[in-house]
């Protein structure tokens, strides 16, 4: 599976944004499909997952509330929303997709290739 995030921007602080990410094949649709971010000099951590059917989805403390992730099945492609953003959400935000839930970077086989997000105060 091939992923292709886009998006990414920069905006002010209290603003918003959607991410994107497509998938290159249908097998996309049985996959559970996260978000991770990677601000500089920081670990990659998880920011928002979402199983395949879209039912359920998953959220870090620190985007609870003012993110949703959602996908399109029909169009391979699965959608971060972020409100309220804070410069603290400055990173290079990553999709990826794994066959079981998880919150670790390291259990996600297929990986875009990362868009930037930069909030200014």
């Amino acid at each position: 599976v091939q992923l292709q995030a886009s998006g990414g921007g920069l905006v002010q602080a209290g603003g918003s944004l959607r991410l994107s990410c497509a998938a290159s094949e249908r097998t996309y649709s049985t996959y559970i499909m996260g978000w991770f971010r990677q601000a500089p000099g920081k670990e990659r951590e998880f920011v928002a997952a979402i199983t395949w059917s879209g039912s359920n989805t998953y959220y870090a403390d620190s985007v609870e509330g003012r993110s949703t992730i959602s996908r399109d099945n029909a169009k391979n492609t699965v959608y971060l929303q972020m409100n309220s953003l804070k410069p603290e959400d400055t990173a290079v935000y990553y999709c990826a997709a794994h066959r079981s839930i998880s919150t670790r970077p390291s259990m996600y086989d297929y990986w875009g290739q990362g868009t930037q997000v930069t909030v200014s105060s």
